[in-house]
């Protein structure tokens, strides 16, 4: 008892947290029990000092609030009930009472009884307008709390709860409150019997419709508008009782409120209507309509306007809500939903005006909806329609009489996808199945006339997507038509390709036969067998046009399966060897190009797809790919070999790519096994299945290899980069082979398409297997620094070659993390001090940090988070400590290149902090001779404008600066580079957005001069940006 007095004594005197915290360890250890602190209160508890009061009930609250709930039991609850009760009659002691009943009404214990006093003290003495929001959020805590534990009590109160609970609420407008009192509302109103006070509660419930609320900035409390409406229409949809009370508002709300307003009310209208059932929906139905109409028909926005269209059609379907199924039919329909689809009808008999298309959406509204009304409305629209159509005084509006059937189908469909052949002819429910055929005929006939082509096809698109809407022969019937739309000149279906392959790709999943049979063999026949003439710019666009179809077209695995037989029989023959042969080599491999491009596209497309088809292509494709380009590599460099050509190649690679990567482990085993034995032992027939038979040796990693023979590195590339980290690459020594390619890629004879393929090969390689590899590791850390990068008796070409690889083998490490990678950071920067090379090396930081085409997770590269991050963190002040020197010096230079390249690679989150301090070493590198280098550090300045313009200071500091060097750029006497004048100007006109008014307007007539000049700059994208420039400077005011 000693210590209970202790504390309180100790915390009447501090009011320190921790004599609260053990209090509630005392009672938590049963040293002492909470009615032991009462007592121990007892004098401040019964003082007639105010002060010493609230003081005593407030220590006794923050420890109830504590205290563990097994800790008090039912005595206990009923003791601390009677005492915070009679507390709240003291003015002074009511808000830590209301605290301490807060917290009481949480204990398992509290009793009905316990209850029912609570909530009489509560409503007899509490007035929550005389207390602040903290206080009145006890009392909805109390009231939340009971009516968790103590439901069945609060109903037996009935009128004297209600009329109590309505008395607090009334008033209220902290959003914190809110929610507490709306979650409250939605109980009573769902489970109490409130017939008798139902316009109570719509005054505390309806006077906050609708929420304007908006959260102050930093709202510590984390609630927003969208909490509060959703909360609010909880309580305005809990009882078909608001209906008679509610609608009006809501009409009142459509009438006279915003545009927020309205859409809040009619999606509050379509959530509601539901709940207050047919027989009010069908009271108030023609106001509503009248209401919805306006909306409808004259639209302020798109959002307002669906969402007036959704509650319409929630009124329909409430209206209907209670007609049985059994006796279901069109004698079924409200009078309302028949006037509303007889106005429409009238209105849709004047197709081509604007009103139609709103009449139109009202229909579709309803056809969407269940029951005879979507019948009844879709059916009577589609005879007016089609009837219409037909009418020859109405041929002018045919293309909009299609637009708005294309609609009414689009409509009935749904969400609907085909996803098999239908085996009925139409489905019984379909709103469509009388005009089903009508409407087939009338979009055949539309894709005639040009007018009416472009919705004919959006119609039978539709239409096919309509689940058993068409049978197979119809979808034939349809393929045969559209087809023809393939073969005409280009100036006949100028507009219409794309729609066309579009509703053709929709058949070719459901029923591709009918492609096959009717679209591929007239596409087919539009490729030549030899390439057209350079000057055959027609027959040239016509190919064009036909494999773009096919690609489009086959990536069905059936239709792929035709594409590949035909595009690469055809390539044989294009690509044939023969020394008598005499070809425009050229046209002939633009021709092979594009049969190549088109096949590697619905390739992509598979692969992006996921098709389970593709693996089964390196057994069918890849050998014919590896026998066409080996066989050329083979021939004689005096025998035309189009496959040959180094364009041929990289698409071929892409080809083999995208393959690769679909093949699991094993196949990509068995596949590198094929392509090693080939390219290092000059094996190929395995990788050629025995295609190819020639006695020619192989040999493309000898350094005398014929520049065909090389080239072929680009196909060896593309198969490894795709292999997954698990395929073990097939060669005794793999620090040997890196060593052996690293020399080959760095030879004289070495081009810079076969340099890219090797590099990309020991990027990756590097990358996946480097632990497989520590002596290549250091061999390149040792002896190539030294003998290649760090040699200053090496030509200066060579050393820049060696940079490149250096890149590669640095970037592999660094995406993974991995710790040798800094070393050979650390080699990059001591090259910053050799003038034959810094440049080059400076830029190389910058690479370091740029996206690599190769190291990707779709090439299943070993990737770590944030690895740029920690390389910009890394590297970054070790550039700003060499830069920030003011003497010009060489180095200086090359620190400035180094971070004018490092901050154009890395994403502006990485840097944006450190900007203001970025800012002079910036504008230092705008004197830079290299455009490149002034183009990033403008597109840099342009990037974070608002971000350095919100640091005044920085921006007063350098807005002469600024000026003066964009305009210096931004001119062609200055600046030959079109690029550069671009970004400079662009930047220029961003400044007055931007900047305050006061720190530019010395320079606003110097720079409108300045400007002046650069309208007649000979780059059309150049005199654009002055034009916006000249603009935005024109219109600064302060």
């Amino acid at each position: 008892m000693a210590t209970a007095e202790r504390l309180v004594r100790s915390w009447m005197a501090s009011e320190k947290d921790s004599d609260v915290d053990e209090s509630v360890a005392g009672i938590s250890s049963g040293q002492f029990t909470l009615l032991d602190i009462i007592k121990a209160l007892g004098e401040f508890l019964t003082s007639e000092e105010d002060r010493l009061r609230t003081k005593g009930v407030e220590f006794l609250s923050s420890v109830l609030g504590r205290c563990p709930h097994e800790k008090l039991n039912r005595q206990a609850v009923g003791v601390l009930t009677k005492f915070y009760c009679s507390k709240l009659e003291d003015l002074e002691t009511i808000i830590p009472a209301l605290k301490g009943l807060s917290c009481l009404v949480k204990f398992p214990n509290v009793q009905s009884a316990h209850a029912k006093d609570i909530l009489d003290a509560v409503f007899a003495n509490v007035k929550m307008k005389a207390l602040v929001q903290s206080t009145r959020f006890f009392v909805f805590t109390i009231v939340d709390s009971l009516l968790s534990t103590n439901r069945d009590t609060l109903k037996e109160m009935s009128s004297t709860f209600l009329s109590g609970y309505v008395n607090l609420a009334v008033g209220e407008k902290d959003p914190r409150n809110l929610m507490l009192a709306f979650a409250i509302a939605r109980v009573v109103l769902v489970e109490f019997d409130t017939s008798a006070h139902i316009e109570d509660f719509f005054d505390i419930t309806f006077c906050y419709f609708p929420i304007t609320f908006r959260p102050p900035p930093d709202d510590p409390y984390g609630i927003s508008a969208d909490d509060l409406k959703q909360a609010l229409r909880l309580c305005l949809s809990a009882t078909p009782a608001f209906g008679p009370l509610g609608i009006p508002v809501f009409l009142e709300k459509l009438t006279a409120g915003s545009p927020a307003t309205k859409r809040e009310t009619l999606h509050v209208m379509s959530i509601c209507l539901p709940v207050y059932g047919p027989a009010v929906s069908r009271e108030f139905g023609k106001k509503i309509w009248s209401s919805l109409k306006l909306e409808i028909f004259q639209p302020t926005d798109p959002i307002t306007e669906q969402s007036a269209l959704d509650a319409l059609q929630v009124l329909v379907k409430t209206i209907h809500a209670d007609t049985s199924r059994d006796t279901e039919s069109e004698d079924s329909i409200a009078s309302l939903a028949r006037d509303i689809c007889n106005e429409c009808m009238q209105t849709l008999k004047e197709p081509e005006k604007a009103q139609a298309r709103a009449a139109m959406k009202v229909i579709c509204a309803f056809a969407v909806a269940d029951g005879p009304l979507s019948s009844f409305a879709a059916s009577q629209a589609a005879e007016l329609l089609i009837k219409n159509f037909h009418d020859p005084d109405e041929v002018s509006n045919r293309a909009s009489i299609v637009t708005l059937l294309t609609e009414l189908i689009d409509a009935s469909r749904g969400d609907a996808t085909h996803v098999s052949i239908p085996q009925v002819s139409v489905s019984p429910s379909s709103p469509l199945t009388a005009s089903k055929d009508a409407l087939l005929g009338l979009l055949i006939v539309s894709l005639k006339a040009p007018a009416t082509r472009l919705p004919a096809l959006h119609g039978l698109n539709a239409l096919v997507r309509t689940p058993k809407s068409l049978a197979d022969d119809e979808l034939g019937y349809i393929v045969l038509e559209v087809s023809e739309l393939l073969s005409q000149e280009p100036d006949e279906v100028e507009d219409v390709t794309t729609d066309t392959l579009s509703l053709l790709s929709v058949i070719a999943a459901i029923a591709p036969h009918h492609l096959s049979s009717q679209t591929l063999p007239t596409l087919f026949s539009s490729l030549p067998d030899d390439a057209p003439s350079r000057d055959a710019a027609v027959q040239r666009a016509s190919y064009w046009r036909a494999l773009s179809s096919l690609s489009t077209l086959c990536v069905h695995p059936q239709l792929f399966e035709t594409l590949v037989i035909r595009l690469i029989t055809k390539l044989d023959l294009l690509c044939a060897i023969s020394p008598t042969r005499t070809i425009d080599q050229e046209s002939t491999a633009a021709y092979a190009h594009a049969i190549l491009t088109a096949l590697a596209n619905t390739l992509d497309a598979k692969v992006s797809s996921k098709d389970v088809d593709v693996p089964k292509y390196a057994d069918q494709l890849l050998p014919r790919m590896f026998r066409l380009y080996l066989d050329a590599a083979l021939a004689s460099s005096e025998v035309v070999a189009v496959a040959a050509d180094p364009r041929l190649l990289q698409v071929g690679a892409r080809i083999i790519r995208l393959v690769s990567e679909t093949l699991n482990v094993a196949r990509q085993e068995k596949l590198v096994a094929a392509v090693f034995a080939a390219y290092m032992q000059g094996e190929i027939k395995p990788i050629t299945d025995g295609l190819l038979n020639t006695t020619a040796p192989f040999a493309p990693f000898h350094l005398d290899a014929s520049p065909r023979q090389r080239n072929t590195l680009t196909i060896f590339s593309s198969i490894i980069i795709t292999l997954r980290k698990e395929v073990h690459i097939p060669v005794e020594n793999l620090s040997t082979f890196l060593s052996e390619l690293v020399t080959w890629s760095d030879s004289l004879s070495s081009t810079s398409f076969q340099q890219e393929a090797a590099l990309y090969t020991l990027a990756s390689i590097v990358n996946k297997h480097v632990e497989d590899a520590p002596d290549f590791i250091s061999s390149q850390l040792d002896d190539y620094w030294s003998s290649r990068l760090n040699n200053t008796s090496v030509p200066a070409e060579t050393r820049k070659n060696a940079i490149s690889t250096w890149i590669s083998i640095t970037r592999a490490l660094l995406v993974r993390s991995h710790p040798s990678a800094h070393a050979f950071i650390d080699h990059l920067f001591e090259l910053l001090d050799d003038s034959t090379v810094d440049w080059d090396a400076a830029r190389a930081l910058g690479l370091l940090a740029s996206e690599d085409p190769v190291l990707t997770k779709r090439n299943t590269a070993v990737l770590k988070i944030l690895h740029v991050q920690k390389y910009f963190n890394a590297v970054m002040p070790r550039i700003l400590e060499g830069a920030k020197g003011v003497s010009g010096s060489r180095r200086e230079t090359a620190y400035l290149v180094g971070l004018a390249s490092l901050i154009n690679a890395v994403p502006k989150a990485v840097y944006v902090t450190q900007m203001p301090s970025l800012m002079p070493l910036l504008l230092r590198g705008l004197d830079l001779a290299d455009p490149s280098i002034r183009s990033h550090i403008i597109n840099t300045l342009s990037n974070n404008i608002d971000i350095t313009s919100a640091d005044k200071d920085t921006v007063s500091m350098y807005a002469s600066t600024l000026v003066l060097a964009m305009l210096k750029n931004c001119t062609y006497s200055e600046m030959p580079d079109p690029g550069v004048r671009a970004a400079a100007l662009k930047y220029l006109a961003l400044l007055p957005g931007t900047v305050r008014y006061d720190l530019l307007h010395p320079y606003k007539a110097s720079v409108l001069k300045e400007l002046a000049k650069t309208l007649d700059d000979p780059k059309r994208a150049v005199r654009k940006e002055a034009v916006n420039a000249r603009t935005n400077w024109y219109k600064y005011n302060g």
